[in-house]
Parts: structure tokens; sequence; C-alpha cells
């Protein structure tokens, strides 16, 4: 494999990376086509940072409380000198001026959630030549340059209408989109997932409506649409997925297949309500896991430079109580929490106890 030297601390090699040939494979899998990346190893224990963009959701809230959790575990708390958390909003020269501020800190490396995928190339050289390692995850951005943490978005779009229309046995005449929060590559890649299958579909109309992954925006957009459009056959929601059936509910609208996310209350009402469909997530507990990427870079180990983790999911018929959700908890607790892959899921309690405030 031919391998190009970009920097003094960063190696980049060709793309075709197959599985086995970077560290712990069976947690960090190399995306299709995924160059890798590796840096020259630091003694730690390393200065830590996770910059969060918006953060007025529930999701939001337990990827902040998951990345406590995994640096309170006793394994990881020994590799931490420091650990610092802000949310910054949906100002991507706010998320920016964080994250340089970090550099300019001494911190090791910084993970993040990117407001938008396209503004972050000059942070980048920055943070190459002050030897910050960044690690974004979720919402990722439009580079080759840093190792970034995901779910394929696409295949996870897919997954959803795939579902609903198998279901359906491939035929339907009109099926309600409810998006996410728009300029997030997350939000344009799961739509594309799920057009991907949906356009194949031949009368199908599609109705699209923003729902921002919040579960109160999702139930006010979701009403309008029914008021609007009458009754649809199926729905693929990406996350709010609550809010988007409680308007179902609200309307009277008969019990359709559904694609929805993996809210406990989510999974809550599509066992109580007998709803067909999928529940699949984008798990909270990712923002642990780029933490993990991060140490593995900074102890000199070569990752993939795209990684895909699993998509946590669970059929309608295979709910189980106390198993895949929990009564107990909040409706807003996700059920994403952790990848067995990377290591032990934490409990609900390790998250629930952690506080979502800045540190």
């Amino acid at each position: 494999m031919k391998n190009l030297l970009l920097s003094a601390t960063m190696l980049v090699a060709s793309a075709g990376v197959a599985f086995g040939d970077t560290y712990r494979p069976e947690c960090f899998v190399p995306a299709p086509e995924t160059s890798t990346i590796s840096y020259d190893a630091k003694d730690g224990p390393y200065k830590l940072a996770f910059v969060n963009g918006f953060a007025g959701n529930d999701w939001r809230i337990q990827a902040i409380q998951s990345a406590k959790a995994w640096a309170a575990r006793p394994e990881n708390a020994g590799k931490v000198d420091t650990f610092s958390i802000v949310s910054v909003g949906n100002d991507s020269a706010a998320q920016i001026a964080a994250i340089d501020n970090f550099i300019a800190a001494g911190y090791d490396a910084i993970t993040f959630i990117a407001v938008n995928p396209t503004a972050f190339e000059p942070v980048i050289r920055r943070a190459e030549r002050a030897g910050t390692i960044l690690v974004p995850f979720d919402n990722v951005l439009d580079t080759d340059k840093v190792v970034q943490v995901n779910e394929s978005q696409k295949e996870l779009g897919a997954l959803k209408a795939q579902t609903v229309m198998d279901i359906l046995g491939g035929n339907a005449k009109k099926v309600l989109m409810v998006n996410g929060l728009p300029g997030n590559a997350t939000d344009r890649d799961r739509r594309l997932g799920m057009m991907s299958v949906l356009e194949q579909v031949d009368g199908l109309e599609i109705v699209e409506v923003v729902g921002n992954w919040d579960t109160g925006t999702s139930q006010k957009v979701v009403g309008d649409a029914l008021a609007t459009h009458g009754e649809f056959d199926a729905v693929v929601s990406q996350h709010g997925s609550a809010g988007t059936i409680n308007a179902m509910q609200s309307a009277g609208h008969p019990i359709v297949p559904m694609g929805v996310d993996g809210e406990n209350g989510v999974r809550i009402l599509m066992d109580e309500l007998d709803i067909p469909g999928v529940s699949a997530s984008q798990a909270p507990a990712m923002s642990a896991i780029a933490l993990e990427a991060a140490v593995a870079l900074l102890e000199g180990n070569e990752l993939p430079q795209t990684i895909y983790l699993p998509i946590p999911q669970v059929k309608a018929e295979g709910l189980e109580a106390g198993v895949n959700y929990f009564p107990d908890l909040p409706k807003s607790f996700n059920t994403g929490t952790g990848f067995a892959e990377c290591f032990a899921p934490f409990t609900p309690e390790e998250i629930t106890g952690q506080d979502p405030d800045n540190t």
C-alpha cells in the first residue's frame, strides 16, 4: 500500500482499506473506499475537549452525558488529564472559535459535532500545525484529512424506507418524510438514503416536512401535513418520531408502517400501538467512540479516515420491555447506549448520572 507523507506527524494511506488492516477494526470499522490516518504517538495523560454545536434536543444532551460517562470509567480516567465540554449553538464561526481556543490552550485532541460540513478546512490546518488531533462525529465534514466517526447516514435512511416499503409489498401512493435540521451533512445524507428507496416506487407522492430532529417541532409539522394532505401509507422519520406518532394519534390517523428513531418513548409507543416498522438510531453514545478514537490516535494507532459504526436497530416484532426499551426511564432517553464492538455499552444509570452542562 503506497503511503503519502502529509506532515511530520500525519500519515494517510491510499483508498481501499481492508477490514483488519487497522487498529481494532471490529470497533473502528472502515467505510468503503476510505483511507487511513495515523499520527506520531504522544505520551498521556491527555487534554481532551468536546465542542458541541446545537444543544436543543435530548439526543445532544445524551451525547454530552455519554462523553462524560466515558471519561468517568476507570479504564479511561487515567488517560485523561483534562476533559472540557462546550456547546456553541448553530453558529459555525462560534464553533470554530471554540476549537481554536482549545488548540491555543494546548489540547491534545478535540471531538466535535460540526455545525456544517464545509467551513472547517482552515481550522483543520491550524490544528495540524499545532499538533492537535480533530475527530468530528455525527455531523461530519466534507474532508478526508481527519478521522471521522459516524454511522452510514445514507444506510440509516435507506433502512427505514426499505423496511416500510417491504411491509407494504413495494406499493404505496403517498409517504410522509420527516427530515432533520437543515444544513447538516447528517440530514442531507439520511434524506438521500430515504430517497434512494422511495424514488424507485412508481407513482409515489413524497411529502417532506422539517422536524429539526425535535419531538415538539415534528408534532407540529406533521399535524400540519396531515391537515393539508390527509392520510399517508407510511412514514419515515429521522428523529423526533414520538412527536410524529403523537400527531398522527391526535388526528385519528390509521396505524401505518413507520421507520422511526431509537428514543425510548418511540419504542414504547411502537409496542403499545402495534406500529409495524423499524426503530433505528444514530446512537448518542457515538460521542464516546469519538473520544476512544482520539485516544487511539494519540497513542499512535492507525485508524480508517471514515469510521462507520453499526446501526442500532430493532424491528417492531423484536421490541421487548427492559431489553431494548425501558418503561421506567424518561421517554426522551435514547436507547443507543453504546456499541458492544468497542466496549461494554453504558448502563442507563451511567448516562443519567452525568449532567449535560458545559465543563
